[in-house]
């Protein structure tokens, strides 16, 4: 399997195929609306400004599995998106990322990478220790382990990195860069 024979759905219902990003660096991130990390939104626009008519396209897929940040409609979460943060780039249907109901999309990406920790500095502490609370294995499992988890796929379709909400942007925007 490679990542262009996964698919997700828009709010509208209507399934996209992956196989049309074919050929363009793609980033796919879960969020959250009522997050610490949902200022991300604003770097995330400003990197899908800067490339994607170089080829970037971005996948948002808005989730409510980490403490509830997430509990408004496709409709809420694009209004408030598109109203605080001005984002142009497609949101999906809210969806899991971890377990049982969990889309295919995420269950092969966190295969091809998984979870390497949180990196340094107070933010990867207060992670640390929130998960800590949650899920004492959390360091040995390649579940999404919060919102704001970046994938990003070269133009070939190979999962290159993942970044956890914790990361710099600046790093995700240079591994995006690198690969325009």
């Amino acid at each position: 399997m490679s990542i262009y024979d996964y698919s997700v759905t828009d709010p509208k219902g209507n399934e996209i195929s992956l196989k049309d990003y074919e050929g363009k660096v793609i980033l796919v991130v879960n969020t959250a609306t009522g997050c610490g990390f949902t200022p991300h939104y604003k770097d995330l626009e400003a990197m899908y400004e800067k490339y994607h008519e170089q080829g970037l396209e971005i996948i948002d897929v808005p989730c409510n599995q980490f403490a509830g940040q997430t509990p408004g409609t496709d409709e809420e979460i694009h209004e408030f998106c598109t109203l605080k943060y001005n984002t142009q780039f497609p949101q999906m249907k809210k969806s899991d990322v971890n377990g049982e109901n969990a889309l295919p999309l995420f269950d092969y990406l966190k295969s091809q990478k998984g979870f390497e920790g949180f990196g340094k500095g107070p933010k990867a502490l207060m992670m640390a220790g929130v998960l800590k609370k949650v899920d004492k294995n959390y360091k040995n499992t390649p579940d999404i382990k919060w919102n704001f988890t970046k994938f990003v796929i070269d133009r070939e379709g190979t999962v290159v990195a993942r970044f956890e909400p914790t990361a710099p942007m600046e790093e995700v925007a240079a591994c995006v860069g690198s690969l325009i």
